[in-house]
């Protein structure tokens, strides 16, 4: 189990601020109760969402929530229904900054988001009603502003490509903990991967961690594994190859 690895770790690491032994017990006991300890926080860039989906244009220049996923669980009461009701207040700057590109009048990719991951986000008090869940998703994204963290230095959508170490060293430099930073790779022989979903991660009390690389950790991954256009599933971008951040294309 994780947090008995975190708790080795902090062994030898005291100076890390999340070893204090309070932070290591608590991430036991929800650990026992089934509980999360960890949220991704996620983002995706509306222009490479779209070219792989291909069912969606945008003029979107920011980057948008995909979601906030507890690493506990999913669907964990699927009679826990999505009201939209409930979070009324919260809709316009839903439909801003975390719309469903596809059908950017639905609230199904909303519902989609409660039902597999905010029912189980919700086993924590501090997010147990939709209301909860949802701004707290939008708190954590303005508060960790990545269009800008990326912009301020110098990481803007362009036809130039960057390489991995410039987008890492851009976003480690303000968050100052490990992000996953994913692509969508060439299929065969290509050889430029496109910059898509970026993956912040905190714990119970919301403060920024380490997100982990690992593989075993995709399938958090919400959009489907696609193969359109001899471009292959978006996984953890390489750090051999070049990164394409696709520009919001201009307006004739």
């Amino acid at each position: 189990m994780k947090p008995f690895f975190d708790s080795m770790f902090c062994a030898k690491s005291l100076s890390n601020s999340y070893c204090h032994p309070e932070v290591i017990n608590n991430e036991l006991t929800a650990s026992f109760r089934g509980e999360w300890t960890k949220l991704t926080l996620t983002q995706h860039w509306p222009q490479t969402f779209c070219s792989v989906e291909k069912t969606c244009t945008t003029n979107i220049s920011f980057w948008t929530l995909h979601g906030l996923w507890p690493n506990s669980g999913m669907m964990c009461n699927t009679s826990w229904h999505f009201n939209a009701s409930l979070i009324k207040d919260l809709i316009p700057e839903m439909k801003k900054y975390w719309p469903d590109l596809i059908e950017p009048s639905s609230s199904e990719f909303w519902k989609y988001e409660w039902t597999k991951h905010g029912t189980c986000a919700a086993r924590a008090e501090s997010l147990n009603s939709q209301h909860k869940y949802f701004s707290k998703a939008l708190e954590l994204y303005h508060k960790y502003n990545l269009t800008n963290v990326l912009k301020d230095n110098r990481i803007v959508p362009s036809e130039q490509y960057y390489t991995l170490d410039d987008v890492e060293t851009a976003i480690t430099s303000f968050y100052n903990v490990k992000t996953k930073i994913q692509c969508v790779h060439p299929g065969k022989g290509g050889q430029v991967q496109v910059l898509g979903q970026i993956e912040i991660c905190v714990d119970r009390d919301f403060q920024l961690i380490d997100c982990e690389k690992s593989t075993e950790e995709i399938w958090s991954n919400d959009i489907p594994a696609v193969a359109i256009s001899g471009q292959s599933e978006l996984s953890v971008c390489d750090h051999s190859m070049p990164i394409y951040y696709p520009p919001v294309p201009s307006r004739s």
